[in-house]
């Protein structure tokens, strides 16, 4: 397997990235291509005690680089040898399995639409992270960013998305998906909402995905859903918060655990309960976010990702290669389409 890494995206680029992918190659056991300005890899790599390229590493050059202010259809038009639009020609192509960048997300997802293409049927790609809940699983936001502006018919496709997402990589044999809402009620919302709710509840009667209604922000967090559908615009407040609540909580944990000597002494025999809360919250630990509706795996990882997060993110993307779902995906989407034309 090939993963395939914009070595000069995010903050921290090319250390971090080349880094992660030094300790990833070896550890996974598979080929990672560096795509960047070459003498600035070469010497990261020097810098830190490696002359040569490591075992399972290569290097294709590529001097241009996409600035984070760059509008997206313009950063895809101007930089074609840019070490991000290179990557993702390098994947449409054949030579890689899956594809990682920090760059900008809008350039990311312009290019990944544009040249990796999207699944035959998908009208807009997503964003699907994963946030722990308080039921011990998981749950998947969609949209939580790439769509601000999204249609009812949009949503439904999430639900769909995200539904066959839960079940590939989360092994839940039939995943609850809630419409993120103000209030339970079905008359809730704006019409966005409203006629969200109606397709969604319909796909659920046809038997397509599990849909058990609106959800609310503070269902999400406690596990009551599976996967929520939602607009990228509210889907981005809604994870930033989530993440903004868990390091206010973590604040508040050492404070109190650095209180006095008492204090001090009960965090040691916590040590291990910590350690395993703050890593359900480390997004260093997840990786990166996948773009959900592109023919092959395209993973944004986060824009100041450190090589702990490059790292984590090529195994997350080893995972979407082996498990990718596109071929299934196209399939759900015929039976939607198919339901549908029968309605008219």
């Amino acid at each position: 397997m090939k993963i395939i890494l914009d070595a000069m995206g995010g903050d921290n680029a090319p250390l971090a990235p080349v880094l992660g992918a030094v300790r990833a190659a070896k550890d996974f056991g598979v080929q990672i291509t560096l795509v960047g300005r070459g003498a600035e890899i070469l010497k990261a790599l020097s810098d830190n005690g490696i002359d040569n390229l490591p075992q399972g590493v290569e290097l294709v050059n590529a001097e241009d680089v996409v600035d984070i202010h760059e509008d997206p259809t313009a950063a895809v038009r101007k930089h074609k040898d840019s070490s991000m639009m290179l990557g993702l020609k390098m994947l449409s192509d054949g030579q890689g399995d899956a594809f990682i960048s920090a760059g900008s997300t809008g350039a990311l997802l312009t290019g990944a639409t544009l040249i990796v293409k999207r699944v035959k049927g998908i009208r807009r790609a997503a964003m699907g992270p994963v946030v722990p809940n308080k039921a011990g699983g998981k749950t998947v936001i969609l949209d939580c960013g790439a769509n601000a502006e999204c249609s009812s018919e949009f949503l439904l496709q999430f639900g769909v998305i995200g539904s066959l997402y839960a079940k590939k990589y989360l092994g839940v044999e039939n995943p609850k998906v809630g419409l993120l809402n103000i209030g339970a009620e079905d008359t809730k919302g704006t019409p966005l909402q409203k006629v969200a709710y109606a397709l969604l509840t319909d796909a659920h009667n046809k038997g397509l995905i599990n849909f058990i209604g609106n959800a609310e922000a503070r269902d999400v967090p406690l596990g009551m859903v599976d996967v929520v559908v939602c607009d990228g615009f509210s889907g981005n407040v809604l994870l930033k918060s989530i993440e903004g609540t868990a390091m206010f909580m973590g604040s508040l944990l050492k404070r109190m655990f650095k209180k006095n000597v008492l204090t001090m002494l009960g965090a040691l025999f916590c040590k291990s309960g910590i350690r395993h809360i703050t890593g359900l919250l480390d997004y260093r630990l997840t990786g990166g976010t996948q773009f959900l509706g592109i023919r092959k795996p395209v993973i944004k990882a986060h824009g100041s990702s450190d090589d702990v997060a490059f790292y984590h993110a090529v195994r997350q993307a080893v995972d979407a290669a082996k498990n990718d779902f596109s071929a299934e995906l196209e399939q759900s989407l015929q039976a939607l389409a198919k339901e549908e034309n029968s309605d008219d």
